[in-house]
């Protein structure tokens, strides 16, 4: 444990369980994930997430909405009677 105190403190918090246990393997201990992720688990031991989740969809946009016209109903009665899909930028 002291082990792992030192190098949890040394990553100022931010390394999990594989790259701590990739740390403890450099230093010469012979460790497990499994084992490493167990003992911090059990001390409380849990990383900081460093990156804030980044949001890319934009659902309050003002653009119009196409219309349904298949409404779900996607047999067609023949071949090439109903095509779904958005060819404007031809």
């Amino acid at each position: 444990m002291a082990h792992i105190r030192e190098q949890f403190s040394l990553s100022l918090g931010s390394y999990g369980r594989p790259r701590m246990t990739m740390e403890l393997r450099e230093v010469g201990l012979d460790v497990g994930e499994r084992r490493v992720g167990r003992l911090m688990k059990i001390n409380g031991i849990k990383p900081v997430r460093t990156r804030k989740h980044k949001v890319t969809t934009d659902s309050l946009h003002r653009l119009g909405i196409a219309a349904n016209w298949l409404d779900g109903d996607f047999a067609a009665d023949a071949p090439n009677r109903k095509w779904a899909g958005d060819i404007t930028y031809i």
